[in-house]
């Protein structure tokens, strides 16, 4: 075992964090590098999330004590693959835990789902969360929408959309998303689920959070209540399934007279996605779903029975799925890095281990799982990392200072101590803002303005900012656009972008 391990975590989500923090406390001598290709940590919790949940939001006062200790050094604003190579830190680590997750939409195959108005949900989420490498506008032009999925990214997407703006202003909602919002005129959410009342992948808080919104009505239609023994016995194994089935249940049972809200939520089950239409301008006209029926065991079959909705955007909320770390191996159907307990193996289906280099997390199992599923995953990582050193696999390889290479390459590399300026700077904005409501912070979404604030350039003026050609920017400026500082935007990024181009 090496005097002391040098261990480099890529992803400063939760995953990158609880597996930092438990190989922290693991009683051994490790100096630990934690690595976000972002100038802010966090990951999904602060680009994932909804900025309406605030109770999700407090994830972040456990991860931000992690990481005040002090005895993880964080290094935000660096992406592998761009700034640094795989290669290149295991020279310097003696092992690697990949931890990126999941950062874009899994395909939904159907016709006409590459139409100009067809969205990837974890597209559109990251828009309304002020990412700083995704468009600063978004199309919301459409009267009636759909959103396919039976699960919470699409109440979220549902609830984003229908919501009245004085109820999300409050929020840490970027200023040009909120006012961009506010011109919205959707009337109709259309949410589409494949299933049942007894099988959709609601949370009972967020589904009722949903008929809390005010001048929104929530309706679900009678018909889709129906249950086999599946149904039944997933419901008798579940209380959260039964809180579920009984808060759609409340809804259904509305009087329709008393839906009088300016915009309206339809929760459809038993419909499955068949194509999106487009009229003669090839712009979205409407969206088709064929009629399910329960098979007995909870699983679902065709109808033949089709019905168009005439709606003008779809958004496509069917699961995430990760990107590849360039140099890591990268299993492409099951959208993870091919792994036996963390250990990342050659191949998907091999035994072959690669050698000091581990993951955990989304990354590692694919896109399911909470918190707690995390933090059980990174413990199982950390054991076999762990076990792998004290057999001399793993360790004993590491020569250099990441530093020195980042500073070499005049990476602007943020760390700890810029993240506390720029989370103070953020609230700061929002205690300044001239409004009636009260705003607990304001998101800065530009990534040279986030940078600038957490390198401490903030009150250097104008002339600290003149090399940034691809931002005009002023004192207010928060927002600034895309691939600033030679980092890829997503249309860069992603092949499957499904925002609007800028």
């Amino acid at each position: 075992m090496p005097e002391k391990l040098k261990v480099a975590v890529i992803g400063a989500g939760p995953a990158g964090i609880y597996a930092s923090d438990i190989l922290a406390k693991s009683g051994r001598d490790i100096s630990i590098d934690l690595f976000e290709r972002l100038p802010a940590p966090y990951g999904l919790v602060r680009y994932g999330v909804a900025p309406d949940h605030p109770r999700i939001k407090q994830i972040i006062v456990a991860l931000y004590r992690i990481l005040q200790r002090g005895d993880i050094q964080l290094y935000g604003n660096v992406e592998v693959g761009l700034d640094v190579s795989l290669e290149e830190l295991s020279d310097r680590y003696d092992a690697i835990i990949i931890a990126t997750g999941a950062d874009r939409d899994a395909h939904l195959d159907i016709e006409g789902v590459d139409l100009p108005q067809s969205f990837g949900a974890a597209d559109f989420v990251s828009w309304y969360d002020g990412h700083p490498d995704y468009p600063r506008t978004w199309p919301l032009n459409a009267k009636k929408v759909a959103v396919v999925g039976a699960g919470n990214v699409a109440l979220d997407v549902s609830r984003i959309l229908s919501k009245h703006m004085p109820e999300l202003i409050t929020t840490e909602i970027p200023q040009n998303v909120a006012e961009q919002l506010a011109k919205s005129p959707v009337e109709e959410v259309h949410v589409f689920g494949r299933r049942g009342p007894a099988q959709v992948k609601f949370t009972p808080l967020e589904l009722r959070e949903l008929g809390r919104m005010a001048d929104v009505d929530v309706i679900v239609a009678e018909e889709d209540f129906d249950f086999d023994e599946g149904s039944q016995k997933a419901m008798r194994a579940s209380n959260q399934q039964r809180q579920v089935v009984k808060t759609l249940t409340t809804y259904a049972s509305a009087d329709p007279e008393d839906h009088k809200a300016s915009r309206r939520v339809y929760l459809h089950m038993f419909e499955a996605p068949k194509r999106i239409l487009a009229d003669e301008d090839g712009d979205v006209s409407g969206f088709v779903t064929e009629r399910t029926e329960l098979t007995g065991d909870g699983s679902v079959r065709g109808t033949g029975k089709e019905t168009t909705w005439p709606v003008q955007a779809v958004y496509r909320a069917v699961g995430y799925y990760s990107s590849p770390v360039p140099g890591a191996p990268f299993d492409e159907v099951a959208g993870v890095v091919p792994n036996v307990g963390g250990r990342v193996v050659t191949e998907a289906g091999s035994d072959e281990t690669v050698p000091g280099l581990y993951a955990t997390g989304w990354i590692k199992r694919g896109p399911v799982g909470l918190i707690g599923s995390t933090k059980s995953d990174a413990q199982e990582t950390i054991s076999n990392l762990l076990e792998d050193v004290d057999a001399g696999v793993t360790g004993g390889g590491a020569k250099g200072d990441v530093r020195e290479l980042l500073d070499e390459r005049e990476v602007q590399y943020t760390d700890w101590a810029g993240w506390e300026m720029l989370d103070a700077y953020e609230k700061a904005l929002g205690d300044q803002w001239s409004g009636d409501e009260e705003r607990e912070r304001i998101k800065v979404v530009s990534r040279q303005k986030m940078t600038d604030i957490s390198l401490g350039k903030e009150q250097q003026g104008e002339a600290a900012r003149d090399d940034a050609e691809t931002v005009h920017w002023t004192e207010d400026d928060h927002i600034g656009r895309p691939g600033e500082m030679g980092k890829p935007t997503a249309p860069e990024r992603f092949d499957d972008f499904t925002g609007p181009s800028e």
